[in-house]
Protein backbone atom coordinates (compact mmCIF):
# COMPACT_ATOMS: atom_id res chain seq x y z
CA UNK A 1 0.00 0.00 0.00
CA UNK A 2 2.81 2.35 1.08
CA UNK A 3 4.79 1.49 -2.58
CA UNK A 4 1.54 2.43 -4.23
CA UNK A 5 1.02 5.67 -2.40
CA UNK A 6 4.67 6.81 -3.45
CA UNK A 7 4.03 6.21 -6.79
CA UNK A 8 1.29 8.12 -7.16
CA UNK A 9 2.56 10.74 -5.84
CA UNK A 10 5.59 10.68 -7.54
CA UNK A 11 3.18 10.72 -10.95
CA UNK A 12 1.33 14.32 -9.89
CA UNK A 13 4.58 15.81 -8.80
CA UNK A 14 5.25 14.67 -12.98
CA UNK A 15 1.89 16.53 -14.57
CA UNK A 16 1.64 19.85 -15.37
CA UNK A 17 0.09 22.50 -13.54
CA UNK A 18 -1.85 25.37 -14.65
CA UNK A 19 -0.59 28.71 -13.11
CA UNK A 20 -3.11 31.38 -13.74
CA UNK A 21 -1.83 34.73 -14.83
CA UNK A 22 -4.62 37.40 -13.66
CA UNK A 23 -3.85 41.20 -12.96
CA UNK A 24 -6.97 43.76 -12.10
CA UNK A 25 -9.65 42.19 -10.98
CA UNK A 26 -12.53 45.45 -10.97
CA UNK A 27 -15.67 46.59 -12.60
CA UNK A 28 -14.25 49.26 -13.99
CA UNK A 29 -10.60 48.70 -15.34
CA UNK A 30 -8.29 51.56 -16.58
CA UNK A 31 -8.08 51.30 -20.51
CA UNK A 32 -4.18 50.42 -20.33
CA UNK A 33 -5.37 47.64 -18.20
CA UNK A 34 -8.73 46.94 -19.70
CA UNK A 35 -7.81 43.61 -21.77
CA UNK A 36 -5.91 41.71 -18.93
CA UNK A 37 -8.33 42.65 -16.37
CA UNK A 38 -11.44 40.51 -15.06
CA UNK A 39 -14.48 41.81 -13.80
CA UNK A 40 -15.28 40.44 -10.19
CA UNK A 41 -18.40 38.47 -11.11
CA UNK A 42 -15.89 36.77 -13.91
CA UNK A 43 -13.40 35.60 -11.20
CA UNK A 44 -16.09 34.22 -8.95
CA UNK A 45 -17.21 32.05 -11.61
CA UNK A 46 -13.83 31.26 -12.30
CA UNK A 47 -13.17 30.32 -8.84
CA UNK A 48 -16.40 28.07 -8.27
CA UNK A 49 -15.56 25.86 -11.31
CA UNK A 50 -11.84 25.90 -9.56
CA UNK A 51 -13.62 23.97 -6.75
CA UNK A 52 -16.60 22.12 -8.15
CA UNK A 53 -13.37 20.20 -10.24
CA UNK A 54 -11.73 19.23 -7.83
CA UNK A 55 -8.63 21.68 -7.55
CA UNK A 56 -6.37 23.10 -5.13
CA UNK A 57 -4.67 25.98 -5.11
CA UNK A 58 -1.04 26.44 -3.95
CA UNK A 59 1.71 29.26 -3.77
CA UNK A 60 4.22 29.71 -6.09
CA UNK A 61 6.77 28.75 -3.39
CA UNK A 62 4.79 25.58 -2.68
CA UNK A 63 4.72 24.41 -5.83
CA UNK A 64 8.69 24.93 -6.51
CA UNK A 65 9.31 23.56 -2.70
CA UNK A 66 7.68 20.56 -4.20
CA UNK A 67 9.39 20.04 -7.48
CA UNK A 68 12.45 20.17 -5.25
CA UNK A 69 11.20 17.28 -3.26
CA UNK A 70 9.50 18.74 -0.94
CA UNK A 71 5.56 17.93 0.44
CA UNK A 72 3.65 16.52 -2.11
CA UNK A 73 1.55 18.71 -4.12
CA UNK A 74 -2.06 17.54 -3.66
CA UNK A 75 -4.37 15.52 -6.54
CA UNK A 76 -5.18 18.69 -8.95
CA UNK A 77 -2.93 21.74 -7.82
CA UNK A 78 -3.60 24.74 -9.52
CA UNK A 79 -2.29 28.21 -8.90
CA UNK A 80 -3.76 31.91 -8.95
CA UNK A 81 -1.52 34.25 -9.36
CA UNK A 82 -1.81 38.03 -9.81
CA UNK A 83 0.63 40.53 -11.57
CA UNK A 84 1.05 44.48 -10.07
CA UNK A 85 -0.28 44.64 -7.38
CA UNK A 86 -3.70 46.21 -8.35
CA UNK A 87 -6.57 47.21 -5.56
CA UNK A 88 -9.30 44.65 -7.01
CA UNK A 89 -7.21 42.08 -5.48
CA UNK A 90 -7.72 42.37 -2.05
CA UNK A 91 -11.32 44.41 -2.59
CA UNK A 92 -13.06 41.66 -4.85
CA UNK A 93 -11.14 38.69 -5.57
CA UNK A 94 -9.61 38.46 -1.72
CA UNK A 95 -13.10 37.50 -0.44
CA UNK A 96 -13.93 34.68 -2.89
CA UNK A 97 -10.60 33.23 -2.36
CA UNK A 98 -11.65 33.71 1.24
CA UNK A 99 -14.93 31.78 0.67
CA UNK A 100 -13.67 29.07 -1.45
CA UNK A 101 -10.29 28.74 1.57
CA UNK A 102 -7.80 29.53 -1.72
CA UNK A 103 -4.89 30.48 -1.31
CA UNK A 104 -2.54 32.83 -4.17
CA UNK A 105 0.07 34.78 -4.82
CA UNK A 106 0.47 38.35 -5.69
CA UNK A 107 3.14 40.02 -7.94
CA UNK A 108 3.85 43.38 -6.18
CA UNK A 109 5.46 46.13 -8.37
CA UNK A 110 7.11 47.97 -5.41
CA UNK A 111 6.96 51.69 -7.30
CA UNK A 112 3.39 51.67 -8.14
CA UNK A 113 2.62 51.11 -4.66
CA UNK A 114 1.52 54.50 -2.83
CA UNK A 115 4.61 55.09 -0.04
CA UNK A 116 7.49 56.50 0.03
CA UNK A 117 9.11 54.53 -2.51
CA UNK A 118 6.06 55.38 -5.12
CA UNK A 119 7.34 56.59 -8.79
CA UNK A 120 4.53 59.20 -8.76
CA UNK A 121 2.38 58.66 -12.15
CA UNK A 122 3.59 55.08 -13.35
CA UNK A 123 0.97 53.02 -11.77
CA UNK A 124 -1.38 52.05 -14.85
CA UNK A 125 -4.88 51.66 -12.52
CA UNK A 126 -5.14 52.42 -8.63
CA UNK A 127 -3.10 50.00 -6.76
CA UNK A 128 -2.98 48.25 -3.16
CA UNK A 129 -1.59 50.14 -0.35
CA UNK A 130 1.18 48.54 1.75
CA UNK A 131 -1.52 47.72 4.50
CA UNK A 132 -3.59 45.62 1.97
CA UNK A 133 -0.92 43.73 0.99
CA UNK A 134 -0.19 42.99 4.72
CA UNK A 135 -3.37 41.56 5.08
CA UNK A 136 -3.43 39.61 2.37
CA UNK A 137 -0.06 38.53 3.48
CA UNK A 138 -2.01 37.38 6.81
CA UNK A 139 -4.36 35.47 4.91
CA UNK A 140 -2.41 33.42 3.64
CA UNK A 141 -1.24 34.85 0.24
CA UNK A 142 2.06 34.62 -0.46
CA UNK A 143 3.51 38.06 -1.54
CA UNK A 144 6.24 38.18 -4.57
CA UNK A 145 7.93 40.69 -6.65
CA UNK A 146 7.70 42.03 -9.66
CA UNK A 147 10.35 44.49 -10.10
CA UNK A 148 10.60 48.41 -8.80
CA UNK A 149 9.29 50.09 -12.46
CA UNK A 150 8.19 47.40 -14.21
CA UNK A 151 10.76 47.61 -17.59
CA UNK A 152 11.55 44.91 -19.91
CA UNK A 153 14.75 43.22 -17.65
CA UNK A 154 15.99 42.00 -20.18
CA UNK A 155 16.92 45.44 -21.90
CA UNK A 156 18.53 46.87 -19.13
CA UNK A 157 22.10 47.55 -18.47
CA UNK A 158 23.18 44.88 -15.55
CA UNK A 159 23.21 47.63 -13.12
CA UNK A 160 20.06 49.30 -13.88
CA UNK A 161 18.48 45.47 -13.62
CA UNK A 162 19.90 44.89 -10.62
CA UNK A 163 18.24 47.73 -9.08
CA UNK A 164 15.30 46.63 -10.29
CA UNK A 165 15.19 43.03 -8.66
CA UNK A 166 17.01 44.12 -5.40
CA UNK A 167 15.26 47.39 -4.62
CA UNK A 168 11.90 45.13 -5.50
CA UNK A 169 13.18 43.06 -2.81
CA UNK A 170 14.10 44.67 -0.16
CA UNK A 171 10.97 46.85 0.01
CA UNK A 172 8.75 43.83 -0.03
CA UNK A 173 11.05 42.73 3.00
CA UNK A 174 10.82 45.87 4.49
CA UNK A 175 7.09 46.30 4.74
CA UNK A 176 6.51 42.55 5.63
CA UNK A 177 9.36 41.66 8.00
CA UNK A 178 10.83 39.20 5.72
CA UNK A 179 12.01 38.33 2.01
CA UNK A 180 9.63 37.10 -0.59
CA UNK A 181 10.86 34.48 -2.25
CA UNK A 182 9.18 34.36 -5.62
CA UNK A 183 9.58 36.76 -8.62
CA UNK A 184 7.62 37.20 -11.62
CA UNK A 185 9.54 38.81 -14.63
CA UNK A 186 7.51 42.40 -16.24
CA UNK A 187 6.08 41.26 -19.15
CA UNK A 188 7.20 37.65 -18.90
CA UNK A 189 10.58 38.46 -20.28
CA UNK A 190 13.53 37.11 -19.28
CA UNK A 191 16.83 35.77 -20.03
CA UNK A 192 20.00 33.84 -18.71
CA UNK A 193 21.59 37.00 -17.31
CA UNK A 194 18.31 38.25 -15.70
CA UNK A 195 17.56 34.77 -14.44
CA UNK A 196 21.12 34.86 -12.88
CA UNK A 197 20.46 38.30 -11.07
CA UNK A 198 17.10 37.42 -9.70
CA UNK A 199 18.16 34.47 -8.05
CA UNK A 200 21.07 35.93 -6.53
CA UNK A 201 18.35 38.48 -5.23
CA UNK A 202 17.49 35.83 -2.81
CA UNK A 203 14.40 34.97 -4.84
CA UNK A 204 14.25 30.80 -5.22
CA UNK A 205 11.86 30.25 -8.09
CA UNK A 206 10.53 32.79 -11.19
CA UNK A 207 7.30 32.34 -13.26
CA UNK A 208 7.31 34.05 -16.90
CA UNK A 209 4.31 34.06 -18.94
CA UNK A 210 4.48 30.90 -21.99
CA UNK A 211 0.98 30.73 -22.07
CA UNK A 212 1.84 27.22 -21.92
CA UNK A 213 1.39 24.49 -18.31
CA UNK A 214 4.07 24.37 -15.94
CA UNK A 215 6.29 21.75 -15.07
CA UNK A 216 9.23 20.64 -13.80
CA UNK A 217 11.54 20.74 -16.42
CA UNK A 218 11.26 23.88 -16.97
CA UNK A 219 13.66 24.70 -14.22
CA UNK A 220 12.13 27.12 -11.19
CA UNK A 221 12.86 30.41 -12.70
CA UNK A 222 10.92 29.69 -15.49
CA UNK A 223 7.78 28.57 -15.13
CA UNK A 224 5.28 29.11 -17.14
CA UNK A 225 1.70 30.63 -16.85
CA UNK A 226 -1.67 31.22 -18.34
CA UNK A 227 -3.17 34.38 -19.43
CA UNK A 228 -6.45 35.05 -18.24
CA UNK A 229 -7.90 37.46 -19.90
CA UNK A 230 -11.59 39.98 -19.83
CA UNK A 231 -12.90 38.29 -22.78
CA UNK A 232 -11.84 34.54 -21.10
CA UNK A 233 -14.98 32.95 -21.09
CA UNK A 234 -16.11 30.66 -18.42
CA UNK A 235 -15.56 27.29 -21.27
CA UNK A 236 -12.55 28.25 -22.46
CA UNK A 237 -10.88 29.01 -18.69
CA UNK A 238 -12.02 25.36 -18.12
CA UNK A 239 -9.99 24.09 -21.04
CA UNK A 240 -7.03 25.90 -20.07
CA UNK A 241 -7.58 24.95 -16.46
CA UNK A 242 -7.67 21.20 -17.90
CA UNK A 243 -4.61 21.64 -20.27
CA UNK A 244 -7.09 20.83 -23.31
CA UNK A 245 -6.25 23.08 -26.65
CA UNK A 246 -3.83 25.84 -25.09
CA UNK A 247 -2.08 25.67 -28.24
CA UNK A 248 -4.66 27.01 -30.31
CA UNK A 249 -6.43 29.27 -27.85
CA UNK A 250 -2.89 31.22 -27.83
CA UNK A 251 -1.46 30.80 -31.22
CA UNK A 252 -1.50 34.57 -31.40
CA UNK A 253 0.26 35.06 -28.32
CA UNK A 254 2.51 32.23 -29.65
CA UNK A 255 3.93 33.54 -32.92
CA UNK A 256 4.08 37.38 -31.16
CA UNK A 257 6.26 36.07 -28.49
CA UNK A 258 8.71 34.50 -30.93
CA UNK A 259 8.81 37.68 -33.30
CA UNK A 260 9.37 39.93 -29.61
CA UNK A 261 12.40 37.42 -28.94
CA UNK A 262 14.22 37.89 -31.74
CA UNK A 263 13.47 41.77 -32.20
CA UNK A 264 14.75 41.67 -28.25
CA UNK A 265 17.64 39.96 -28.81
CA UNK A 266 18.69 42.04 -31.65
CA UNK A 267 18.56 45.00 -29.37
CA UNK A 268 20.76 43.32 -26.44
CA UNK A 269 22.92 42.51 -28.89
CA UNK A 270 23.35 46.12 -30.87
CA UNK A 271 23.48 47.53 -27.15
CA UNK A 272 26.69 45.31 -26.05
CA UNK A 273 28.28 46.09 -29.60
CA UNK A 274 27.90 49.41 -28.50
CA UNK A 275 29.72 49.31 -25.15
CA UNK A 276 32.14 47.24 -25.95
CA UNK A 277 33.40 49.89 -28.30
CA UNK A 278 36.82 52.21 -27.46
Amino acid sequence: MEDRLVASQRIAAARPVPILMYHAVTPTPAPAVHGLSVSPQAFADQMRLLSERGFTPVTTDRLASAWRGGSPLPYRPVLITFDDGYQGVHRHALPVLRAYGFTATVFVTTGWLPGRHEIHGAALDTMLSWDEVCELAEQGVEIGGHSHSHPQLDQLPNREMRYEVESCEEVIAEQLGRSPTSFAYPYGYSDRQVRQVVRAAGFTQSVAVGNDLAGPRQGPFALRRLTVRRRTGLEEFARLVEGRAIGRTFVVDRTLTKGYAIVRGSRRLIRKTAGSKP
